[in-house]
Formats: C-alpha cells, structure tokens, sequence
C-alpha cells in the first residue's frame, strides 16, 4: 500500500526549486554537485513545511525533464535523500517525503516556540508580545465577577455574547461607521472568523485573490480549505496596493473573494492611503468580489503623527462588499483568542447558522474578559502600552540589524509589528535553516508568497529589544555567514540568553 497522503507534480516541485537562487558563489567557494543542490533544495523545502511530509515526490524521468537536468542527477539526489531520511521509496508506490527519526515534523504555518526552547532560541518566527499587565489580570477578574449569570445558561452563543456584539458594534459607530449588534459576529480569534468566511463564501477550486506577499497562516489556512490562490503584487515599498493590478485580476480571475490587510500589512508594513481603499471597494464590487479586510493591525500606529485612513468599510455604505475581521490577539494579546466580524445582516445569519457544525461558539469568559476592557477604557490604557513596546522594539531591532547586516534592506514602517527585509541576495530558505543552527529562528519569505516568491526576503517582527534584539542581529549574521559560504554545518552552537 503506498505511504504517501499527497502528491508534488513536477512543474510545481520545479518551480519551488527554482525560487531558491543563493548569490553566485564567490572566489574560492566550490559550488556543489548538481545533484547534491537537488537534494539539499528538496530537503529545504521539506524543512520548512512548503512541500509536505508524506508527499508524493514525481518520477525521476518527469523532474528531470522539468528541471532540464539528467535522469541519472534526479536518480542520485532521491538516493541521498533516503540516505539521509527524507525520502522513502518503494517499488510500485513511487517515492514519498519523510523526515528522520527523532525530527520534529515541519510545520507549515509560524507556530511559537514552546517556552522550554526559548532559553538557547531567540524566536522571531512570532510576531506576537507577551501580555500587556496589569490589564490582562484585571481583565479576567473582572470577567469572573460577570460570569454567574452566564453559568446558568447553556453558554452556547454562535453570535456571541449579545453584550461583546453590542460593544464591538458601538465601537465601529464611534469610527463613524453606523452599525448594529446584528452585524457582528463574535469569532474565536481573527483565524477563526476567515475560515468561517472561506467555507461559507469560497468552496473547494475557488479563487481567491491575495496581496502578494501575505501574511502566511492565512495563506495556509485557504490552501487547507482547497482555494486556488491568485497573487496581486504589493506596490514597492510602504506605498499599499498597486490598484493597476488590482483591477486587472478582479477583472480576468473574477475571484470569489480578495483578502487584504489595508492597516499596516502583514509582512511589509504598508499603510492603504484613503484613496487606495475607495478604489479597491469600487473594482471588487464591479467584479462582485467580496472583499476581507483584515484590521488585526489598525490600532497598532507606533508614530504619534500617524494619521490613520477610514477603515475599508467605510467605502461600502451599502454593506454588500466588504466583510471586516478584527480581533484582540495582535493588538491585546495572542493568547487572547477573540476576534468578530463586521458584515451585513443576512452574512453574519449565513456565517452563524454554519457554525453549527464547525466550532459552536467562542469561550464565554475571553468574551467577558475583551468586553470589561472595552467597557472601563481598559482597551486602550493597554494597547497604548503594546504601541509603546512595540515602537520601542522596532527602533531597536532596526538598528541591531543595521549594524550586524549593512547589506539587508528594508524600509521602516509606522506601525503593526513585522519588518520585511531583503537578505542582500542570500536565500531566505537557507537562513531559516541556518538560524535554526546558530540559536535564532526566523521564517523565510517563501511562506509569505505563492508557489516558491520571495526567497530572497525574510520576516522580523518586533517582539525583541534591547540586548535581546542585538544578540538575535548577530545571529543573524553568523546565519548570512554560513549561507555566504556554502557551509553544510557548523556555526556556533546556541548560547543560552536569558533577556
């Protein structure tokens, strides 16, 4: 019986391998034998979760025509491969993905570190900041005062707690954008409010169109759900959309569903001007696309001359476009599992009623506890302090980064809490697994794109500083290093650093 539970085609694995371009190698450098690059490419890619572990792998004659290669170099990377214990074969069922025993399995989103590693790892594959105290504690308290009542009932609210729908709909009234607790519904966390929106609106083969690069669990969530995902290119630097594209793909692709993040973009840190937002509303109702926009990041602004947009539904006053997600995770805290959606009424029925058979409902006392810090004012004396932190984060990781890596660049945004940096030509891919090596993790550009893009990029969040930020900056470099030189192991071993 075969062992493998997918399938990689060829042209796909091709193009995966392709998208790993390191920098020509330098004087001195001997550049590995063609099948020993294949077999460290395809290891890569199992590493970091981008093909999967029990993964049909193609026949040797049909990669080698992909890759324009000899059948004989395909033949002797699958054959290291299985030496080293990520592959498997066997006659008949073909040859399938793996990893040696006593490896972790990848995995394929940007899951944190459990606590027990953080002694020798520094963790940059997070972008998420420990809680904000003392409001966290005063929260929960408080929700432990209004439990009672709701410990009487069933505590089954698919729409979530009349009370949280009506404060979260006051505070979008209070952006000037009138709406009812009719037009909310309470989400276990902004994940769980846009797989809701997938299943309900988007069914397996459909396309949805996606900034191009994007922020990546979401990326792998639709994948999961069976969506055909369609790349819009970010404009260049922190300028937002580039609407040009935009219209284009609304036009020919005509996706059921577009997913942005218009208030300081995961990863690049863009801010959509007013102007951008109007625009993109009026080609995505033209083409009767629904828009998501994704608002985790609105009240993260780390520069006090920030002038925030309107938000994105504010460009819809009928409700028939756009569905808003926002959430208390980045902003608050991730452990913090509440997010809600803002639609019109007849969505949020249609989003309610298919909970049913998915999760039921979210916790009760989370509810309570995001609807006492909305109540008190508690909300914003705590997400000043995470804008605090935050900020105070990013200028410090910046300038480690500076310092350590002159060649990598990246342009400085105003606010949310990733950094996205070009690697001056170094695979992403290939300083994930040295960082690993050398006592820092950070995710690669790929897991942010479509089929293999951005390789040459890597993601920093702002969730160190201080002597923390430096000692992941050099690090880093020791990584670049390792890379720049071809090395296969090696590099200091972790310290342990206790911030």
């Amino acid at each position: 019986m075969a062992q493998w539970t997918s399938a990689v085609g060829a042209a796909q694995l091709a193009r995966l391998l392709g998208s790993q371009q390191d920098r020509p190698a330098g004087p001195g450098t001997r550049r590995p034998p063609a099948y020993r690059a294949l077999a460290d490419g395809v290891r890569l890619l199992v590493l970091e979760g981008r093909v999967p572990v029990a993964a049909r792998l193609p026949a040797e004659r049909e990669l080698a025509l992909a890759l324009s290669v000899s059948r004989t170099t395909v033949a002797a990377a699958y054959e290291a491969l299985r030496g080293e214990g990520f592959l498997e074969s066997r006659r008949g069922a073909g040859s399938w993905t793996a990893v040696p025993a006593g490896n972790p399995v990848p995995a394929r989103g940007l899951e944190p570190l459990p606590p027990e590693a953080l002694g020798s790892m520094i963790d940059l594959g997070c972008a998420a900041l420990p809680a904000p105290e003392p409001w966290l504690t005063r929260a929960v308290q408080g929700a432990l005062e209004e439990l009672p009542p709701y410990a009487h009932t069933h505590g089954d609210y698919p729409a979530g707690l009349p009370a949280l729908r009506a404060m979260i709909a006051d505070r979008y009234t209070q952006r000037g954008i009138a709406t009812m607790p009719e037009q909310i519904m309470v989400t276990t966390g902004a994940m769980g409010a846009i797989d809701a929106i997938c299943h309900l609106f988007g069914g397996r083969g459909e396309r949805i169109a996606v900034e191009s690069p994007s922020y990546a669990n979401i990326l792998q969530l639709m994948r999961e759900a069976g969506a055909r995902l369609v790349p819009v290119a970010m404009a260049e630097g922190l300028t937002g959309w580039d609407l040009d594209r935009w219209r284009q793909v609304l036009r020919e692709a005509a996706p059921r569903i577009a997913y942005v993040v218009a208030d300081f973009h995961n990863p690049t840190g863009a801010l959509a001007d007013d102007d951008q937002r109007r625009r993109l509303v009026d080609a995505a109702r033209s083409a009767g696309t629904v828009l998501v926009a994704d608002e985790t990041m609105s009240e993260l602004w780390l520069d006090e001359d920030v002038e925030m947009p309107r938000p994105v539904c504010a460009f819809d006053p009928a409700g028939s476009t756009v569905i808003t997600v926002g959430s208390a995770s980045k902003a608050f805290w991730a452990g913090m599992r509440i997010g809600w959606v803002r639609a019109a009424p007849d969505v949020i029925r249609s989003l309610v009623a298919a909970r049913a058979y998915a999760d039921l409902g979210t916790p009760v006392l989370e509810q309570l506890a995001v609807n006492w810090l909305f109540g008190t004012g508690g909300w914003e004396e705590a997400v000043e302090l995470r804008r605090a932190q935050a900020g105070q984060n990013r200028d410090e990781l910046v300038g480690a980064v500076r310092r350590e890596l002159p060649s990598w660049e990246f342009e400085v945004p105003r606010g949310g809490l990733t950094l996205w940096v070009r690697t001056g030509g170094l695979s992403g891919s290939r300083l994930a697994e040295a960082g690993e090596r050398v006592g820092v993790r950070v995710p690669s550009g790929p897991r942010f794109g479509v089929d293999g893009a951005f390789e040459g990029y890597v993601r920093l969040p702002f969730t160190v500083g201080g002597a923390v930020a430096e000692e992941a900056a050099v690090r880093l470099a020791a990584a670049a290093r390792i890379v720049e030189t071809g090395g296969t192991s090696g590099g200091e071993a972790p310290r342990t650093f206790v911030a």
